[in-house]
């Protein structure tokens, strides 16, 4: 008796077009980079408002180093806020290299302290 061949289609072409074609959607997919990174894109500031300096306390965050009406701050930031009144204006300058991962530390601290009249400003260069 004779033997029946099957006969079967060969898949290597099937293999090599799935595999041609896992090889383009990986080189053409766009992979997310930073997800957890928050970009901020600081306005320019052209102009000033007229403050009285009894008014307010400004704070300038620059290279990540804290300042306060231009000197340094040499204390830490609640002690010198406890001598100040909670309705007291606390304009915030910040540069441009300035992360969000900086400024909301700093936001949170004040405003734990009592302080509720922030302003977010962009540095002039």
């Amino acid at each position: 008796m004779k033997r029946r061949e099957y006969i079967s289609p060969d898949i290597t072409p099937l293999i090599d077009i799935v595999f041609l074609l896992l090889i383009f959607f990986l080189v053409s997919s766009v992979f997310k980079k930073e997800e957890n990174h928050l970009q901020i894109n600081l306005p320019q500031t052209k102009g000033e408002k007229i403050i009285k300096k009894d008014e307010m306390i400004k704070l300038s965050l620059k290279e990540e180093k804290l300042f306060i009406n231009d000197k340094k701050l040499e204390v830490p930031l609640e002690l010198f806020l406890q001598n100040y009144q909670k309705n007291l204006a606390i304009h915030i300058y910040i540069d441009k290299q300035t992360t969000y991962e900086t400024i909301l530390p700093l936001l949170t601290k004040i405003s734990q302290l009592g302080f509720e009249n922030l302003h977010l400003m962009g540095m002039q260069n």
